[in-house]
C-alpha cells in the first residue's frame, strides 16, 4: 500500500537540506580522549620502552653518547613502528564501526527511501517497523499494532504499547520495535534526543576482552615478571664479578629486552583489526572481535530456509479452495472463489508490506482486481504474528465506517483448527497441503470472520472463522546453494536447517540442494517434549528443524553447544534474537535481517550469501593459523636470544657478554615487522579448508601449541653457540665472535621466517605463496646486516669486524642448518597422512 494512502508526502530535498543546516545531523558526539594521549599513556607504560629509556640513560650516564644517542634512535623508532601498527588497527576498526551503522526509511517527496541513519533530520517522516532500532525521537502520526521495547531508558523490558490518538505518542533514539508499525514525525535527533542528553549512546559500550586476547596479555605480563627475576640474578652475577654497578645494569637490562615478548599483543592487535577489516571487503561485517576467534573452530551451522538457502523471492503459484477442490495455478484464469481467496489474503497482510509474501500478495490483488478497495479501508485493530503455529488477523473498516473485513493468514495447522471444518474437510485440505509441500512451496492458509460488534477478543484465536482456502509461494534455491554447502561439508562442518515451514515443503528443498541428512527431521512441538538428554542425542542425528518457535531455536543452540560444538547460526528475524545471541557465532542477514537481528548477532553477511560464511571460516582459519605462525616464531626466535645472553654469562665463557642493548634492539627491529606484517599477509594455505575444525581449547599456549617452537628455539640456539665455540676453538677475538654469532642468528631469522611460513607443506611450496612483503622484509634484513658488517662506521659502532669468506660462510650454514632440519619433520607428516589418507580409502 502507498504511503499516499494516509496523505504522507514527507519533506521534500530543499527541506531536507534547510533541516540540517538549521538542527544538525542526527550524530551524538562523545568527548573522546585525544588520540594523542592514549598514544602517549600507552607509550609511557611500555616495558620495552622503560627498558630502552633507561638503557639510555646508563649509557649517557656511562659516557657512552653514541650508545645512548642511538638507542633513543631506537625508542623513536620502535614507538613509531607501534604507533603505525595501531594506526592500521584503529583505521580498520572505526571504518568498520561506520559500516555497522545502521539504516532507516523515511517517506521523502512522497516516497518511501531508506537512508543512512546519521542523515536523519527533523521533520522527517520516519518509519519503524518490528524488529526496528529507532534512530530518533519523534511523534506518531500513524501506528498499526505498535508497540515498543524502551529497555534502554527504562530498564523495563516488557512492550509499551502506542499510537497516535495516546497520549504517550512519542518514540525514542535507541529503542526497538517489538511489534507492528509507525510512521513518526521526527522531533529531536542526535544530542538533543532523550538517548543524547543522558549520554547512553552505543559507542560508550566497551567490548569485552576476548579469551585469546586475556591469554596473551597474561602470558606477555608472566614473561615481564620472569624478565625482572632474571635481570636481578644476571645483575647480582655481574656485580659480585666486576662490581661495577652502572656496566652490570646495562648487562641485565640486556637479558630482560631479550625476554620481553612485547611484539605478541602488537601481532594478536593488527591480525584481528585487519582481518575484520579485510572481511567486510568481502561483505562479512565483523561485530566482536571474539568472532574472529571463533570462526575457524565452527562445527556445526545452523541456517534459515527462507532467504539464506532460498533466494527470498516469493512468488505466488498456487492457490487451493474447498469449493473446487483443486490445486489451481495463479496465472489461470480465476473463479470467484479463487479472487476472493487472494482478496482475504491481502487484507490479512501488513498495509504498508515489506515482507515478500505478503508483496507478492498485494500485486496479485492489483492484478485481479481493477477497482482497487485499499484506499477506501484503513486499518482499525491487528492481531501480529503469533501463537504455535503462527498466523495473524487483521481489522478494516472502509471510510464511513460501515463496512468491515476481518481477515487472517498463517501456518494451516493454525488455521485449519478455528474454521469449525468436518473431518472430510480437514482431510482434502491436508491432502492439497501434502502435494503442494511436495513441490517445494511455502503455503498459507487464509480465514474471514464476520465478528459483530466492537468489542474484540483478546486472542485472535476467539474468532470464529470461516476457512477461504491456501495460497502457495514459491521461493527458488539460490543457485550457488549446493556448492557452498559442499564447502562446508568438505570443511568438516554439519549444516542443519532451522525454519518455521513446514516439514514437507523443508525436506523438499533439502532434497534438490543435495543437502545431507535431510530425511531426519522433527518439529517444534515435537522437540520441547524431549528431556534433556534426549534433545542431546537427537540433535546429532537431525538436520532438519521445522515449525520452529524462538524457545525450540533457543533450545537446539544449548544442546548443541552442550554437545562441545562450536556453533555458528543465521537468522533475520525478532525472534531469532536469543538464539543469535546463544550461539558463539550469530550471523544476521545484512538485507533482509531485522536491526534487532544485527545488533544481536556478532557477524553480519551484508549480501545475504551463504557462501560469504565459506569466505569468513576460510578467513578465520587463516588468521588463526597466521597469528600462531606469528606467535611461534616469536618464541622460537627469544629461545636463542635469551640463552645466548644467559649462558656466557652463568657458564663463565670466554666472552661473557657477546651481545648489548645495541644489538637486541635491532634483533627487535627486525623481528617485530616479521611476525605483524609478514606473517599477517600471508595468503590461507590451500589444505585449510579441507581439514576438520581446530579445537577450540581453552588456552592458545598449551604445550601442543608451544613445543614446536621450543624445539626449533633450543635448535636454533645450539647451532649459534656452536658457531660460537668454533670461533673460541680458532682463537678468534671477541668482535670477530660476536660478529659470526650474530650473523648465524639473524641468517637462522630468515629461515625461520620462510619454514614457518606452513608447517605442513615444504620451503620451495610456500615460496610460491603470493606475499611480496616477504622477500621486501627478507631483503631489507639482508642488506642492513651486511652494511652493519662491512660499512666501517657500523661495523665499529656495533663492536663487529669484517668477517671472511670462510667465516661467513659457517656463520651462515650453521644458522641455515639450525632451522633447515624442520623440513624433515614435514616430508614426514606429508607422507604419513597420505599413507593414512590411502588406507582409508580403500
Amino acid at each position: 500500500m502507498s504511503v499516499k494512502n494516509f496523505n504522507i508526502k514527507g519533506l521534500t530535498d530543499e527541506e531536507v537540506v534547510t533541516s540540517k543546516m538549521k538542527y544538525g545531523s542526527n550524530v551524538i558526539k562523545h568527548k573522546r580522549q585525544s588520540v594523542f594521549f592514549d598514544a602517549l599513556k600507552k607509550f609511557a607504560t611500555d616495558p620495552m620502552i622503560i627498558l630502552l629509556f633507561v638503557a639510555s640513560f646508563l649509557y649517557f650516564i656511562n659516557g657512552k653518547t653514541v650508545d645512548g644517542i642511538f638507542l633513543a634512535l631506537a625508542i623513536v623508532l620502535v614507538s613509531s613502528i607501534s604507533m603505525y601498527q595501531e594506526s592500521r588497527s584503529r583505521n580498520a576498526l572505526e571504518k568498520l564501526k561506520r559500516f555497522t551503522q545502521p539504516n532507516c526509511k523515511v517517506v521523502r517527496n512522497g516516497k518511501i527511501t531508506e537512508i543512512k541513519s546519521e542523515d536523519l533530520v527533523i521533520d522527517d517522516s520516519l518509519i519503524v517497523e518490528e524488529g526496528t532500532l529507532i534512530m530518533a525521537d519523534g511523534t506518531i502520526i500513524h501506528s498499526n499494532d505498535f508497540s515498543v521495547n524502551e529497555a534502554i531508558l527504562t530498564g523495563e523490558s516488557f512492550p509499551v504499547y502506542k499510537e497516535q490518538s495516546a497520549t504517550d505518542n512519542m518514540i525514542f533514539q535507541g529503542t526497538t520495535v517489538a511489534t507492528g508499525l509507525a510512521i513518526a514525525m521526527v522531533a529531536a535527533i542526535g544530542g538533543e534526543t532523550k538517548l543524547g542528553k543522558i549520554g547512553q549512546g552505543l559507542e560508550a559500550i566497551n567490548e569485552e576482552k576476548t579469551p585469546l586476547e586475556n591469554q596473551i596479555s597474561n602470558f606477555v605480563k608472566k614473561m615481564a615478571l620472569v624478565g625482572v627475576f632474571v635481570f636481578l640474578i644476571v645483575w647480582s652475577i655481574n656485580y659480585f664479578q666486576t662490581h661495577l654497578l652502572f656496566d652490570s645494569l646495562l648487562k641485565s637490562l640486556t637479558l630482560a629486552m631479550s625476554i620481553l615478548p612485547e611484539e605478541i599483543p602488537v601481532a594478536f592487535a593488527t591480525f584481528m583489526a585487519l582481518g575484520a577489516w579485510r572481511m567486510m571487503q568481502m561483505g562479512i561485517v565483523v561485530k566482536q572481535m571474539k568472532t574472529v576467534e571463533t570462526l575457524g573452530s565452527a562445527t556445526v551451522i545452523c541456517v534459515d530456509k527462507t532467504g539464506t538457502i532460498t533466494e527470498n523471492k516469493m512468488s505466488l503459484v498456487s492457490l487451493f479452495t474447498l469449493k473446487s477442490l483443486k490445486i489451481n495455478a495463479a496465472v489461470d484464469i480465476l473463479n470467484s472463489d479463487e479472487k476472493e481467496l487472494i482478496q482475504m489474503a491481502m487484507w490479512a497482510s501488513e498495509p504498508i508490506p515489506f515482507d515478500p509474501m505478503e508483496v507478492a500478495l498485494h500485486d496479485a490483488y492489483a492484478k485481479t482486481f481493477s477497482d482497487d478497495e485499499r484506499k477506501h479501508y484503513s486499518m482499525v485493530h491487528e492481531y501480529p504474528l503469533s501463537g504455535k503455529p503462527p498466523m495473524m488477523t487483521h481489522i478494516f473498516k472502509d471510510n464511513n465506517a460501515n463496512n468491515r473485513i476481518i481477515a487472517a493468514k498463517g501456518a494451516p495447522e493454525a488455521i485449519i483448527n478455528l474454521c469449525g471444518l468436518t473431518e472430510k474437510e480437514k482431510s482434502q485440505i491436508v491432502e492439497a497441503i501434502k502435494m503442494m509441500a511436495s513441490e517445494g512451496y511455502r503455503i498459507l492458509a487464509v480465514a474471514k470472520s464476520d465478528f459483530k460488534g466492537d468489542n474484540y477478543p483478546k486472542t485472535q484465536q476467539e474468532f470464529s472463522f470461516a476457512f477461504k482456502g491456501l495460497v502457495a509461494f514459491y521461493d527458488p534455491p539460490k543457485e550457488n546453494i549446493q556448492q557452498v554447502l559442499q564447502h562446508f561439508y568438505k570443511a568438516g562442518i554439519n549444516v542443519k536447517i532451522i525454519t518455521g515451514d513446514n516439514v514437507t515443503t523443508t525436506m523438499t528443498i533439502a532434497k534438490q540442494i543435495g543437502f545431507k541428512g535431510f530425511e531426519r527431521s522433527i518439529t517444534g512441538d515435537e522437540l520441547m517434549k524431549l528431556s534433556d538428554e534426549e534433545l542431546k542425542k537427537m540433535v546429532q542425528e537431525t538436520y532438519i528443524f521445522s515449525r520452529m518457535f524462538p524457545e525450540a531455536k533457543l533450545r537446539i543452540i544449548e544442546a548443541l553447544k552442550s554437545n562441545n560444538e562450536i556453533v555458528a547460526m543465521t537468522g533475520d528475524g525478532v525472534n531469532d534474537g536469543p538464539a543469535l545471541k546463544a550461539s558463539h557465532i550469530g550471523i544476521a542477514m545484512g538485507k533482509k535481517g531485522t536491526e534487532i537481528a544485527k545488533q544481536t548477532a556478532s557477524l553480519i553477511l551484508i549480501d545475504d550469501d551463504l557462501s560469504k560464511m565459506v569466505d569468513a571460516v576460510a578467513m578465520g582459519r587463516k588468521i588463526y593459523a597466521n597469528l600462531k605462525k606469528a606467535i611461534q616464531f616469536i618464541i622460537s626466535i627469544h629461545i636463542p636470544i635469551i640463552l645466548i645472553v644467559f649462558i656466557p654469562l652463568a657458564l663463565g665463557w670466554v666472552y661473557p657478554n657477546i651481545f648489548s642493548p645495541i644489538h637486541i634492539i635491532f634483533l627487535e627491529l627486525i623481528m617485530g615487522p616479521t611476525c605483524s606484517i609478514v606473517y599477517e599477509n600471508e595468503p590461507i594455505e590451500t589444505n585449510a579448508m579441507l581439514q576438520k575444525p581446530r579445537l577450540f581449547t581453552s588456552t592458545f599456549f598449551n604445550w601442543k601449541e608451544l613445543s614446536t617452537s621450543i624445539i626449533q628455539g633450543l635448535f636454533i640456539t645450539i647451532g649459534v653457540l656452536l658457531v660460537y665455540q668454533v670461533a673460541i676453538h680458532q682463537n678468534f677475538n671477541e668482535s670477530i665472535t660476536r660478529t659470526m654469532v650474530f650473523s648465524a642468528l639473524i641468517t637462522a631469522n630468515i629461515f625461520l621466517t620462510l619454514m614457518n611460513r606452513s608447517f605442513y607443506y615444504s620451503i620451495i611450496t610456500t615460496m610460491k605463496y603470493k606475499n611480496d612483503l616477504v622477500l621486501i622484509i627478507i631483503g631489507l634484513t639482508t642488506i642492513i646486516t651486511g652494511l652493519l658488517i662491512y660499512v666501517e662506521p657500523l661495523t665499529k659502532f656495533f663492536e663487529f669486524e669484517r668477517l671472511n669468506t670462510s667465516q661467513l660462510y659457517l656463520s651462515v650454514g650453521i644458522g641455515f642448518l639450525s632451522v633447515i632440519w624442520y623440513e624433515l619433520i614435514k616430508l614426514y607428516k606429508r607422507k604419513y597422512q597420505n599413507l593414512f589418507s590411502t588406507a582409508l580409502a580403500h
